[in-house]
């Protein structure tokens, strides 16, 4: 490896990923989801954030939509 580079004649060009680079968001998530992504994270060997994003966008690419259904008042 040379002790120095020369840099100065390299040419700039844009990042190839820069269109999926992730964004950083806040959430509130229930003690026993987090603990069970973690857990799942645990046995897999990966960060439990990675987890969790991998989870949402399956369900992105297989287009899942929750169904809600609150219970009646009265």
């Amino acid at each position: 490896m040379k002790a120095q580079y020369d840099f100065s004649k390299m040419k700039a060009r844009r990042n190839p990923y820069a269109s999926k680079l992730k964004r950083s968001v806040t959430m509130r998530l229930s003690e026993d989801v987090v603990a069970y992504f973690k857990a799942m994270a645990k046995d897999a060997g990966v960060p439990y954030q990675s987890l969790i994003n991998l989870y949402l966008r399956d369900c992105l690419a297989q287009n899942r939509r929750i169904q809600i259904r609150w219970p009646s008042a009265g």
